[in-house]
């Protein structure tokens, strides 16, 4: 990596960083996203899931005592269940109309909710397995396993700290299952680690800054925010099940 190279993707991983200190998702998505313009997915993938855990691992201290432990070990089972079904999709059934699909779904999920929608009680057992299993097929399927299990938080009444502080907790599962998948393909390797300790200073100032941003929110507008960037997010993988399509 040239060190122009090496400036660039610091700074991706800088800005993703914010982003996650502050909302508690979104680091991969952006991070990948913006990284792929100048290196290989193959690359980058396993270096971000690394930095998805440290980062998680590093907010988990302050946002313990809020996160909603039932809700989420329902959601890693629904996960660890349907990432293998996610697989056989990334396998058998082309990305690019699956990326767009997901996108539309996202976008009108973010509409309902933009509209004033939200539920009055947390969802039922069932509701909650099913979730996590749509996260673990995004995830086998694309390494996206943001969306679902953030529609289930802030579509529910559990509010945005326990929201924020379940999200982080749920990636470092979820993140340590796609490792897990990266490595028995032979993904992980000696340079995805020096590529993690590489951004691992710009990783940690970014979410320290986005952390900082949260504590003087208003929860309102944590939540507009949240949707715009779930938004966001949702354009980004359509517009990657495009470029799929015509590559």
């Amino acid at each position: 990596m040239t060190l122009w190279l090496v400036a660039y993707c610091m700074a991706c991983v800088f800005g993703a960083a914010i982003v996650r200190g502050y909302s508690g998702f979104g680091f991969s998505l952006l991070a990948i996203t913006s990284m792929s313009l100048a290196l290989p997915p193959t690359e980058i993938i396993p270096s971000v899931f690394m930095m998805e855990v440290a980062a998680s691992l590093g907010l988990l201290p302050s946002v313990w005592k809020d996160i909603h432990w039932r809700a989420l070990a329902l959601l890693w089972l629904g996960c660890l269940l349907g990432t293998p079904l996610g697989v056989w999709f990334l396998a058998s059934v082309p990305v690019g109309p699956m990326k767009i699909a997901l996108a539309v779904a996202v976008l009108a999920a973010v509409a309902l909710m933009s509209s004033g929608y939200a539920r009055k009680s947390m969802p039922s057992t069932a509701e909650t397995l099913t979730t996590g299993g749509v996260a673990g097929m995004l995830n086998g399927a694309f390494g996206i396993v943001a969306p679902p299990a953030i529609i289930f938080f802030f579509g529910s009444p559990a509010g945005a700290a326990i929201s924020r502080a379940s999200l982080i907790a749920f990636f470092i599962g979820t993140d340590t299952m796609g490792l897990a998948f990266l490595a028995r393909e032979g993904l992980v390797t000696l340079d995805s680690s020096y590529r993690f300790l590489l951004f691992l200073p710009p990783l940690l100032a970014g979410q320290w800054l986005g952390a900082c941003s949260f504590k003087s929110t208003d929860p309102a507008t944590f939540r507009l925010w949240v949707l715009r960037l779930l938004a966001l997010l949702a354009l980004l993988t359509g517009i990657q099940g495009f470029l799929s399509l015509t590559a």
